[in-house]
This record gives structure tokens, C-alpha cells and sequence, in this order.
């Protein structure tokens, strides 16, 4: 009875180690898979990850550029309003050039008598002047009678020609100018010193310095200076001529015509 018994429990035991040990083959499996699964899981979570870090760096990327392109838009949006304002205002140059060349003919056909007027009024005022230098002013009043009449030069070129001549007698009224000449004194021609005091008083001097006179306008002839006047004649004729300093000299001058 007893040794049945130990037998019984021999083998109970031995079962219950088989037992055991079945069992912890079977919890070493299940762990092996756990830390299969778990790898596989790292790996997989790894590769997740740089897919991340690979579409973060994409949305930075195109975040960036979508910055760049915006700046450049709005930059772009300003040169652009820029060249439109520089456009329309080249636009509004252009029309009132336009609007000029419109009316260059209506110019022309206003200048035209103008200069042809300007022309006469100067040749009726040398002949109503003091005759100094009279044949080189009749000359020139000419040339520029010739020139308007010529179709070769422009318009333009008339206009500054006539400027010119006017500016040159304007001149004459404010310096001392001396230049030689003949003039008629009792039907004799004497050749003489002109000295023209602007537009104020004409004189003539005989180069031999004892007779001089001065020019009266109301006449038109020569009145006969007193002696005492030649030595002044003959020093305000050498600084006309910048052949002598400047000094003062009395000469006389014609009296103010009465006003009408």
C-alpha cells in the first residue's frame, strides 16, 4: 500500500515537472513573440518617423518658398504699379506733345507775319535813329529781309536771326562806340571820327582834330561844336576805342524834345 503510494507520488511529481516545464516552454515562446512583435513595431514606428521628419522637412520647404514667392508677388505688384504710373504719365506727355504738334501750323501762321512785322519795325527804327553805323545796319536789316524770304532756312533759325538784331541795337543805346566815316558839312565830304554816346548824341570829329560837330536830329544835319569841346571829343573817342583810361569829359548833348 505504501509503496504504491510512492510510486503515485513519483509519478504525480514527475508529471507535474513535465507540466512545468511545458509551461514555461510555452511562456517562452509567447515572450520571444512579444519582443518579435515589439521590434517589428520600433522598426516600424522608425520608419514612420522619418517619413515624418521627411514630410516635415517638405512643409518647411514649401513654407519657405511659399514666403519667397509672396514677397516677390508683392514686390512685383509694386514695380507693376510703378511702370503703370510711369506709363500714364508718359501717356499724358505724349497728348499734350500731340496737342503741340496739333497747333505747330496755327504757331506758324501766327510767327510768320510776326517776324515779317518785327523785320519792318526795325527797319523803320535805324532810319528814324541817330545814323551811326548806319551802312552796317541797313545791311543786316536786309540780310534778315533776304532770309525770311528763303526757304532753306527754318523757321527757328529766322525767328533767332531777328533776335539777334535786336539785341545788337539794344546795345548799341548803352555803350561809347567810335568808328571812322565821311560826312558832308557844306557839300564838302570830310572824312571824320564818329562817336556815338548810345542813343543820347552823335559826333563827328575831323582827323585832323580842329573841327568836330554833333548831330541834330530835328534837322537832320550837322550842327558846327565849339572849339573847346575838341579835346574832350578827341579823349572820349580814344576810350571808345580803349586807347585811353577811363576819364571823365564834357561834351554837349541834345535838349529833350518836348512832350506832345
Amino acid at each position: 500500500m505504501s509503496k504504491v503510494s510512492n510510486r503515485t507520488k513519483i509519478a504525480t511529481a514527475l508529471v507535474g515537472a513535465l507540466a512545468l516545464a511545458g509551461s514555461n516552454f510555452a511562456v517562452a515562446n509567447s515572450l520571444a513573440d512579444v519582443q518579435k512583435a515589439d521590434s517589428k513595431i520600433h522598426a516600424s514606428t522608425a520608419t514612420s518617423q522619418k517619413k515624418v521628419d521627411k514630410y516635415f522637412d517638405q512643409a518647411q520647404d514649401m513654407l519657405f518658398e511659399y514666403g519667397s514667392v509672396a514677397d516677390e508677388r508683392e514686390s512685383l505688384k509694386s514695380y507693376n504699379d510703378y511702370v503703370a504710373g510711369l506709363v500714364a504719365d508718359q501717356e499724358a506727355t505724349m497728348k499734350l506733345i500731340q496737342q503741340d504738334i496739333d497747333g505747330v501750323d496755327q504757331l506758324r501762321q501766327g510767327v510768320v507775319p510776326l517776324m515779317f512785322k518785327m523785320v519792318d519795325a526795325l527797319d523803320h527804327f535805324v532810319d528814324l535813329d541817330l545814323p551811326f553805323n548806319l551802312e552796317t545796319r541797313k545791311e543786316r536789316v536786309q540780310r534778315l529781309k533776304d532770309v525770311l524770304n528763303t526757304a532753306e532756312v527754318t523757321l527757328a533759325e529766322k525767328y533767332r536771326l531777328i533776335l539777334d538784331a535786336y539785341n545788337i541795337e539794344r546795345e548799341y543805346g548803352t555803350k561809347l562806340n567810335a568808328q571812322t566815316g565821311q560826312v558832308t558839312i557844306d557839300g564838302k565830304e570830310i572824312l571824320v571820327d564818329f562817336l556815338n554816346f548810345g542813343r543820347v548824341a552823335l559826333y563827328a570829329q575831323s582827323q585832323d582834330q580842329k573841327s568836330a560837330w554833333m548831330y541834330n536830329a530835328q534837322t537832320k544835319s550837322w550842327d558846327k561844336l565849339e572849339d573847346s569841346y575838341l579835346r574832350n571829343l578827341s579823349k572820349a573817342i580814344k576810350q571808345a576805342r580803349g586807347q585811353g583810361a577811363p576819364d571823365m569829359f564834357a561834351l554837349p548833348i541834345p535838349a529833350a524834345e518836348a512832350a506832345q
